[in-house]
């Protein structure tokens, strides 16, 4: 599941832009973070009408020569604005004063079930094989520290020693948090053994996506420019991971500035067939939990970010509804789409990282207060899932797809045939893209976007450069666009528990902008050629075929998760196909 990039600028009407983005000159690099004086040099005077005809060709209007006339003094008046604001330096943590709430006027949100009760497993000896115990659930592990069959101590020794040993092959970790994490694994130890337990994630290794910020310890966003970055406080996530007894052993890698596998150290690798990227952008989350070289990780998510890398390597990958996560402490790329979420795995799993990152942040303003509850082996007799036959019987399907939509069936799930909404959901892109150039302003602004290693068409510096090009009106054409989408998506999802499909880039997008939760699971093994870029699923014309993973995506309500998780928990105990492992060598 990836993101055809080109295909959605087209989509959004800016095919034109980059062009016009590189026939311009390019300002000169800025000395600081924001120049106080505007970019080229002082005031220019009025637009002649030949460059407002240029313009308009870019944005897709046409005037005459009587209103370009007109319109060039205020056009002029508008720059001055611009270049007002650009003399005051924005934080980049300062969010914008509007806030997206996903909850339109009236609509009823599903009933809310606050209970926790996870598997019960029968106690185990603690295996010789370090692999299996660095691939065992997190339920299993929180059992032996909780008997002292393990310590917190020996099980973080375990994965840092992992991590040093796959992690430069599959280029995954950013920074190991060695001295953090022992410090954490021994006070976890020590409260363990007083008898004090704070949860299932208590003592448990965790590796964190490097675009949430650690105190003194380097957060780089993927990105060269920001390298040598160290905050000086904890996100907010990280504050309630710490409070639940996690200990964080590395720093793991994304796509720069979150997109896709590429960033400044190489591209993260896909365990299952190293010569293809992890996909992204949360890139060494997933390949870090596939290759089991921590017990859970955290990832983000704005179009694709957990849900992607989850598909191409297996992982299990919880996006939660908008809002439902602080995201305090979070390298902000779209304010009104960023969301954070578990990838473990196995499904209970992400539950139970759920249950402790969740929940209201005033340091975040789109944060609300809603229970969150997962009863593992719930029955899903009669729940509603929506699908479509073609979706499974496509050219593009697997018999894995198959397996999964037959085993809702056998579960008891009642199947419903739906149609998705018939909406140019590729022309809400704009929405993101403006809010991604607007974060990351004054790298454009300062030339500073050279140092980024992506740097085709496709990548972060052009799609700034060309976000420019979107008109205002446009903007806010595309913000009524998603209200519609809102409520379409809303209406659709009033009658299901669920949505269940392969890797769809339709629901992906809408679901993404109208704020619904998914979770994505491993439905099954297939075989594959190389997949050549993180942008597109295509396989090499040749060469040899990989047994890598298959995942869908079930897709829900509103503040729904845990119906998801208990679906998903249902579905991969009946397919028993999450317990197997990449060949690393």
């Amino acid at each position: 599941m990836t993101i055809d990039r080109r295909r959605f600028l087209v989509a959004g009407g800016l095919a034109a832009a980059p062009l016009a983005c590189r026939a311009g000159p390019r300002p000169a690099p800025a000395p600081g973070p924001a120049s106080a004086s505007p970019p080229g040099g002082p005031a220019a005077p009025a637009a002649p009408a030949a460059d407002l005809a240029a313009a308009e060709k870019v944005l897709g209007v046409s005037y005459s020569d009587s209103e370009r006339a007109l319109m060039a003094d205020a056009i002029e008046a508008q720059l001055d604005m611009v270049r007002a604001r650009r003399a005051l330096e924005l934080p980049v943590d300062l969010a914008p004063a509007l806030t997206f709430d996903p909850v339109l006027p009236g609509a009823a949100l599903p009933p809310v079930r606050g209970q926790l009760r996870w598997q019960r497993r029968p106690a185990t000896a603690v295996p010789r094989d370090e692999a299996d115990i660095a691939y065992a659930p997190v339920g299993v592990l929180h059992g032996w520290l909780r008997r002292r069959a393990l310590t917190s101590e020996a099980l973080t020794d375990l994965y840092l020693a992992r991590l040093r040993a796959h992690g430069p092959a599959l280029e995954c970790v950013v920074t190991l948090a060695e001295d953090l994490a022992r410090e954490q694994a021994r006070r976890a130890d020590a409260e363990l053994r007083r008898g004090r337990v704070r949860g299932p994630l208590h003592g448990i290794p965790y590796g964190l996506k490097d675009l949430l910020d650690t105190r003194g310890l380097a957060t780089t966003w993927g990105a060269e420019p920001y390298r040598a970055r160290v905050p000086d406080r904890d996100a907010a996530v990280v504050e309630r991971l710490a409070e639940a007894g996690a200990v964080l052993v590395a720093k793991l890698t994304l796509g720069e500035l979150a997109m896709g596998d590429i960033w400044f150290g190489g591209r993260t690798r896909n365990p299952w067939n190293r010569e293809e990227g992890s996909s992204g952008s949360s890139a060494g989350s997933a390949a870090a939990v596939a290759a089991g070289l921590v017990g859970f990780a955290i990832g983000t998510e704005t179009l694709g970010s957990i849900v992607s890398p989850c598909c191409r390597c297996g992982t299990t990958g919880l996006r939660p509804t908008f809002g439902r996560v602080s995201r305090a402490g979070a390298m902000p790329l779209c304010w009104s789409l960023d969301k954070i979420g578990p990838i473990t795995r196995a499904v209970e799993d992400a539950a139970m990282v759920m249950a402790a990152i969740h929940g209201r942040d005033d340091r975040d303003p789109v944060t609300r207060s809603r229970p969150f509850g997962f009863v593992a082996g719930r029955s899903v007799r009669g729940r509603r899932i929506g699908y479509r036959r073609a979706w499974f019987e496509g050219e593009r399907a697997t018999p894995a797809d198959a397996a999964a939509l037959a085993a809702l069936g056998r579960l008891g799930a009642e199947l419903v045939e739906i149609e998705l909404p018939d909406l140019p959901y590729g022309s809400l892109v704009p929405i993101l893209l403006a809010e991604a150039a607007a974060s990351f302003e004054e790298l454009t602004l300062s030339g500073r976007d050279d140092q980024l290693a992506w740097q085709d068409a496709d990548g972060w510096p052009n799609t700034f450069r060309a976000a420019r090009f979107i008109s205002a009106v446009d903007l806010v054409q595309a913000d009524r666009l998603r209200r519609r989408v809102m409520e379409e998506i809303g209406r659709l999802m009033a009658g299901l528990d669920a949505i269940v499909s392969p890797p769809r880039d339709d629901l992906l997008i809408a679901t993404n902008f109208t704020g619904h939760p998914s979770l994505t699971l491993r439905a099954g093994l297939v075989e594959r050629r190389t997949r050549t870029s993180y942008g597109d699923d295509s396989e090499a014309p040749d060469g040899p075929r990989h047994q890598v993973p298959r995942c869908v995506t079930l897709w829900g309500r509103l503040y729904d998760e845990t119906t998801l998780l208990e679906i998903g928990h249902a579905l991969e105990e009946s397919l028993s196909v999450a317990g197997a492992r990449p060949p690393l060598g």
